[in-house]
């Protein structure tokens, strides 16, 4: 069960940080700003992060910010290991368990870092333009949370 879920949380935890560094260092979004992929269904759009999503906690001190959304994600990871290891969920539910995990702890990485997260995946579409930008890891925290909803159900009764 350990082997699942560290493998799905390292493939996430490595994919979003190849991704961030190619955003960096490659494309140097840093520096440029924009670049457009698909607009307005996908551009790159270079954002540092010191909240959560959709910028909320973003006006919040950064200094004391941090460390509590460190803390707070490293707890959230450790509960949902311990959860699913005490549940004996089936393999998707592991899976979803590493893809959280995995997420998590990139955007714990960039915190320490960086002191915010790299974000720099932006969609749009229909005429709704989105000002948020978003990345890797947060695709992983949300398919993760999602598969556990779907897939860790206990089968016992109340």
């Amino acid at each position: 069960m350990m082997r699942v879920i560290g493998i799905s949380a390292l493939v996430a935890f490595l994919l979003d940080q190849l991704t961030k560094y190619h955003a960096l260092y490659i494309l140097d979004l840093d520096r440029v700003g924009v670049v457009q992929i698909w607009p307005p269904y996908l551009v790159y759009q270079m954002g540092w992060n010191t909240g959560i999503n959709f910028g909320l906690f973003g006006g919040a001190d950064p200094s004391v910010t941090r460390w509590i959304l460190i803390a707070v994600a490293l707890i959230i990871s450790i509960w949902v290991v311990w959860w699913i290891r005490k549940e004996q969920v089936g393999r998707l539910a592991q899976v979803s368990a590493g893809l959280l995990v995995g997420g998590a702890l990139g955007n714990v990485v960039d915190r320490i870092y960086y002191g915010a997260v790299v974000d720099f995946l932006n969609t749009s579409c229909c005429g709704f333009r989105n000002p948020y930008s978003f990345n890797v890891a947060d695709i992983f925290v949300f398919a993760g949370a999602i598969g556990l909803v779907l897939f860790a159900s206990s089968n016992k009764t109340p």
